[in-house]
């Protein structure tokens, strides 16, 4: 498990392009046959990239529970999951669950002896966040189709978008964790600009349908001081409330975005003019 470190605003401008990475990006988060942890000090976020294949990865066996102080993992916490790959079985000790490419699944405080597999001949891509929970909430499967579909921007400003929100409170009730997944259509690069912070809430963005010979730029910081990473397939971007989260790619691209904090309202974002982003 990597451990990840709050930053202040103050320091950051001051960091150099590996620096920036280094705290901020995570470039393998998904490896054959493992389950690799991010544990974030920026809302004790967690993120998990889960690759197994036809034989069972057991959540329990890649996790220190000493290390979140209980005897299981989601004791205190809840979990969302989308399958960026092809079909995948999530096994928990009351139900188990099929994941279709582009399903989500969300698992409730409480739930124990997780396991997972692939149900083909290829190795999973489960995209995982996880929260502090302070209340019990069902677990429950999200179908692609059953997200909240909201679509936004326009070609004329290459930001023309279809945002799939899945753990929202309009599709079930969580404590806190928020996810889904825009993918930008084709001849569209940018997300989310102008740009914008919330100040009660940190954000996750991981990047995916990445081509190989393409790449994303991904613009952090105060919106006095920006500075940008570069980000490739199945990459993962922490942000905290005081920076911005955009990107622009060579390509359109999707990503998923997770955040967690003081509410759950969508649109609450502190936009940032034009004229005042440096």
């Amino acid at each position: 498990m990597f451990i990840n470190y709050n930053n202040n605003p103050v320091d950051t401008k001051l960091y150099d392009t590996t620096r920036l990475r280094q705290e901020f990006l995570t470039e393998a988060l998904f490896k054959p046959d493992d389950i690799c942890v991010v544990y974030s000090h920026i809302d004790r976020v967690v993120a998990l990239g889960v690759s197994a294949s036809t034989e069972v990865l057991a959540l329990n066996d890649h996790i220190n529970d000493k290390a979140f102080g209980t005897d299981s993992f989601l004791e205190r916490r809840e979990l969302g999951i989308i399958n960026l790959g092809e079909k995948a079985e999530v096994r928990c000790k009351q139900q188990t669950y099929i994941l279709e490419p582009l399903d989500a699944l969300y698992l409730g405080k409480g739930e124990q002896d997780i396991e997972f597999v692939s149900l083909t001949d290829k190795h999973t891509s489960l995209y995982c966040l996880s929260a502090p929970a302070h209340k019990t909430y069902p677990s429950r499967l999200i179908r692609r189709s059953e997200a909240k579909v909201v679509e936004l921007g326009s070609s004329e400003n290459s930001n023309a978008r279809v945002i799939n929100q899945y753990l929202h409170p309009d599709v079930l009730p969580t404590c806190q964790l928020c996810m889904g997944a825009t993918h930008l259509e084709p001849g569209s690069v940018w997300n989310t600009m102008p740009a914008h912070t919330h100040e009660r809430r940190m954000e996750a963005y991981l990047y995916f349908n990445v081509k190989p010979d393409q790449v994303v730029f991904h613009f952090m910081g105060e919106p006095s001081e920006t500075r940008h990473i570069i980000v490739r397939n199945k990459q993962l971007v922490l942000s905290p409330s005081w920076s911005i989260h955009s990107g622009c790619g060579t390509a359109n691209y999707s990503f998923v975005w997770g955040m967690l904090g003081e509410n759950q309202t969508f649109d609450d974002m502190d936009f940032v003019d034009m004229n005042e982003i440096k």
